[in-house]
């Protein structure tokens, strides 16, 4: 079913993207807002682009951790809130082509999802802490620059002319990822560029006007509803930084993965981000993790692009329902305790024939019913799911007719414009 019905539909095949934060700042190895967080002057903060050598960027290698673990596009940083762009841009001499790798990012990056036909998408900061036209008032996100030079006209006329280069040099775009917009600047032109220059190209909600897309950051979402509008949730592979940090406190694999399956089973996308260090390189830690969610998430995937169940859905597990009305996915974001679990709601189903743990392919003994006193004689039962903490478990449940109380699709949550 079309959503936008126009070429932005792909986002709603596309569901688990990869998010890749990169720029000066990884080579001290702090955080992406060092400039802003840190005590740091502009002079010695920027010099860090003298030691940004990138020598091992491998945008082929990059590409292959992402397919081979079940990643279905990519947004990357064009530019970050420092000003500093990863493309060859005519606008500014604050770009990675004027670093020790000298060469533009971004087209490498672009010409291998080309040849690979993977969407990308451009992120790019609407706060700009060094030009000095953008009103840096000292706000959230902004550091307090003079105000003699603060233009917001003339700074919107540089964004834009920026965001034309991204949408004509590159070949085809499929999306503007807008970031921290902290002077609510509007300019209704904005996305009606973008979308002409790139028609499969999506925007966010945070930009210079209404966008095709919410941007939850960083939460846990409650899975027993389906999002309104349609909604791309993410979050980082460490809690303390989106870009590279030299003592990041990595989150676990099960952590991650709840929060993508209670966003995909929502009807979201999902956006998990990791950011390489001044070579290029991702760290052992961030790998082990992409690997460990990504092997997951292909294994459990055709649970997740289900339409939800809100009649079978709880806050704790949300359930999906394939759309042949013959099988529930029952994701078990509150983990099994005993060694017997019952699914709830049972009276509306008809007779269980097969739970197959989607997690390694296993089928677990059923029970139609039961006579202990106390468990009602309607419940289905699955014995066997593991009770495992760093197992989310996501389990199909197939039935001997057809399901009750199927919404249409439209109802069960696949976003419509």
């Amino acid at each position: 079913m079309e959503f936008f019905n126009d070429k932005r539909d792909w986002f709603f095949q596309k569901r688990l993207g990869m998010f890749i934060h990169w720029g000066i700042y990884s080579v001290n190895g702090l955080h992406e807002q060092e400039l802003w967080r840190y005590a740091r002057t502009p002079s010695e903060y920027y010099s860090c682009a003298e030691r940004f050598t990138a020598r091992h960027f491998n945008p082929a290698a990059w590409l292959d951790l992402m397919q081979e673990n079940g990643f279905e596009y990519l947004v990357f940083t064009a530019k970050h809130h420092d000003g500093f762009c990863l493309f060859d841009t005519a606008e500014t001499e604050c770009k990675v082509t004027n670093t020790p790798f000298g060469r533009d990012v971004f087209a490498l990056l672009a010409d291998e999802c080309h040849k690979r036909d993977f969407p990308l998408e451009a992120y790019y900061s609407v706060v700009d802490w060094r030009h000095p036209a953008y009103p840096n008032l000292g706000g959230h996100h902004e550091i307090k620059t003079d105000p003699q030079h603060h233009n917001p006209a003339e700074y919107i006329a540089f964004v834009q002319r920026q965001v034309r280069e991204l949408c004509s040099n590159y070949g085809e775009l499929h999306g503007i990822w807008w970031d921290m917009n902290s002077a609510n600047l509007q300019d209704a032109s904005m996305n009606d560029m973008v979308r002409k220059l790139q028609p499969s190209a999506v925007v966010n909600n945070r930009g210079f006007g209404p966008g095709d897309f919410s941007t939850p950051e960083r939460e846990l979402i409650a899975s027993a509803a389906v999002f309104e509008t349609p909604t791309e949730a993410c979050e980082s592979v460490g809690q303390l930084s989106w870009g590279y940090r030299r003592d990041e406190n990595y989150f676990t694999a099960r952590f991650l993965e709840e929060k993508i399956a209670r966003a995909l089973a929502s009807g979201g996308n999902f956006l998990l981000n990791a950011g390489p260090d001044a070579e290029g390189d991702f760290t052992p830690e961030a790998i082990a993790v992409i690997k460990e969610v990504g092997q997951w998430y292909k294994r459990v995937r055709e649970a997740l692009i289900q339409p939800l169940s809100p009649v079978y859905s709880t806050p704790e597990c949300p359930v999906t329902q394939s759309a042949d009305n013959g099988s529930l996915y029952w994701i078990l974001c509150q983990s099994p305790v005993t060694g017997k679990s019952y699914f709830p709601q049972a009276d509306r189903l008809p007779e269980l024939t097969r739970a197959t743990l989607l997690n390694t392919g296993e089928t677990f003994p059923v029970e139609n019913g039961s006579t202990y006193p106390g468990i009602p004689s309607c419940q289905r039962a699955i014995a066997g799911i593991p009770v495992d903490a760093n197992l989310l478990p996501v389990v199909k449940l197939d039935f001997s007719d057809p399901l009750p109380l199927c919404p249409p699709a439209p109802e069960a949550g696949l976003p419509l414009k």
